[in-house]
């Protein structure tokens, strides 16, 4: 293929060795294609960089319905909740309506629902979103933000998210102006990129501070209650145990509460915890939970709002240049985070 002249659907359609025609239903969203040649399809247009055009297995813009997609990795909790909230809003002052859609990994099932709507684009909530899913919404001219991205996006692709390094840090900075040293960290898991901020946000302050944060004791989790538990029992069972506990999500924090209790310790006499999100459930557990709140609702509404102004930009068609969105830079917007201070810490005790 030339250098001087982009990508097209026969190209892709050689590379991933069927038909225009059969591309075209990928694109469409049509379900009459194998799993196999949707797959291959996908990596073509990874691989080659195709960017759709109106009328060449798009639809075209003018023809879609007033819909978005909100695609979330679960419906279950308040974070879910919230984020929903604040992107129906944004949406129905746009004057558009709102599909929700559960992505289930690593299953494509719901992205070819989603294009088969042919909707105005997508906010991808907390989803660990693929390559080939992205190039795909990407060539089938779908706009697309990610909310709290899993993973580091494509410099292409937009995204909002909170001030997870710095909500890290506050929260550190938070115990060590209670004179707390012995400190651990409960994490999501390891490749998750909010997680991996808030903990590297936590090590910095902690590290100016000369505090004591080996690495046995920064526990990775599934983000569960059940597994901050677990992983919060371990960590208190030792002689040495910490006198203050992060975790980087609300949802653990309350698995910290419940391993606190069972091993006849008390919070925050005994231990203190902060957690991250500010989720109402954090309210309703005694002490109250200190926590770094990031303002999920609002971010939501933010993701939606970017996501009308992608849309507007991309026009009815196709522009001059098309490689010109590949080397685009894609807008990134951070969300500042707060600290809640609540019942859950209290001044560490002589031997803290």
């Amino acid at each position: 293929m030339p250098a001087d002249r982009p990508t097209t659907l026969a190209d892709v359609a050689a590379a991933a060795g069927t038909t225009v025609p059969t591309v075209s239903k990928v694109l469409r969203g049509r379900s009459d294609v194998s799993a196999a040649t949707r797959a291959r399809v996908m990596a073509a247009v990874d691989d080659l960089g195709y960017r759709g055009r109106a009328g060449r297995g798009v639809a075209p813009r003018g023809e879609r319905p007033p819909l978005v997609d909100l695609v979330l990795s679960g419906v279950d909790g308040t974070w879910a909740n919230r984020a929903l909230s604040g992107v129906e809003q944004a949406a129905t002052a746009a004057g558009l309506d709102i599909v929700v859609t559960v992505a289930r990994q690593p299953d494509d099932a719901w992205l070819t629902r989603l294009l088969a709507r042919h909707s105005r684009g997508a906010v991808v909530a907390l989803v660990d979103t693929t390559r080939e899913q992205l190039a795909t919404l990407t060539a089938a001219r779908v706009p697309v933000v990610l909310l709290d991205p899993v993973t580091q996006p494509p410099r292409t692709v937009a995204s909002v998210g909170a001030t997870n390094w710095a909500g890290g840090r506050t929260a550190a900075e938070h115990l060590l102006g209670l004179g707390h040293r012995r400190l651990a960290v409960l994490a999501g898991r390891r490749r998750h990129l909010y997680s991996q901020a808030r903990v590297d946000g936590f090590r910095s302050a902690a590290a100016e501070a000369g505090a004591d944060l080996p690495d046995d004791r920064v526990a990775h989790g599934d983000w569960t209650r059940a597994g901050g538990a677990a992983l919060a029992a371990r960590l208190l069972a030792g002689p040495d145990r910490p006198s203050a506990v992060f975790a980087c999500s609300d949802t653990m924090a309350l698995g910290v509460y419940d391993a606190a209790a069972a091993a006849g310790l008390r919070v925050p006499d005994d231990l203190a915890v902060v957690g991250f999100d500010d989720l109402p459930e954090g309210e309703w557990v005694h002490p109250g939970l200190t926590t770094v709140r990031q303002p999920i609702a609002q971010m939501g509404a933010a993701a939606l709002r970017m996501l009308l102004r992608l849309g507007d930009d991309a026009g009815p068609g196709t522009r001059a240049d098309p490689r010109a969105e590949l080397r685009a830079e894609a807008p990134r917007e951070e969300l500042a985070t707060t600290l809640v201070v609540r019942g859950s810490t209290a001044p560490s005790g002589p031997a803290a």
